[in-house]
């Protein structure tokens, strides 16, 4: 076995190390996700809100309590997040927005909204439907996939 071979067997295993911690660390995350989604369906309520306005910001400018930007790690505070400022009764707040559901929030609308603490997990329209967010065009390369997928029979990726 010459030495190309050795540094090939190598890399190889390095290669198969990254993969194997890879797996457990992310089943560990899907663990933690799934008991984070627990703890936000036991919190949720619905609430009636007029959206003011949503953007997506840093956390620091945000305008959300001091005992939210402490908690949150370092690299969310540099992270743009989907924020929307509503008024909740006679109070405006700032709530962060599942990522999911921002695009269908509408602006200067009041809405029933599912909300755990500061977290907005569903929307629904009070008076009438949502209006529906147009679709995103697909990217030459999507386009070109699924293209190739209709004319080979198989079933185009969402």
């Amino acid at each position: 076995m010459g030495t190309v071979g050795k540094v090939l067997l190598i890399i190889l295993v390095v290669l198969i190390l990254l993969l194997v911690g890879l797996y457990f660390l992310g089943k560990k995350m899907q663990k933690k996700q799934a008991e984070q989604q627990a703890q936000i369906d036991a919190a949720k309520q619905s609430v009636s809100m007029l959206i003011i306005d949503k953007k997506k910001m840093k956390l620091k400018e945000a305008g959300l309590p001091a005992a939210v930007l402490e908690q949150a790690p370092k690299y969310m505070r540099r992270a743009k997040l989907p924020i929307v400022k509503a008024k909740i009764g006679p109070q405006i707040m700032s709530l962060i927005c599942d990522a999911e559901i921002f695009d269908s929030v509408p602006v200067k609308k009041e809405v029933k909204a599912t909300v755990s603490g500061i977290y907005i997990t569903d929307v629904k329209g009070i008076r009438g439907a949502l209006p529906v967010a147009p679709a995103k065009k697909k990217s030459k390369f999507k386009a070109w996939v699924s293209r190739m997928q209709e004319k080979a029979g198989a079933k185009p990726l969402k």
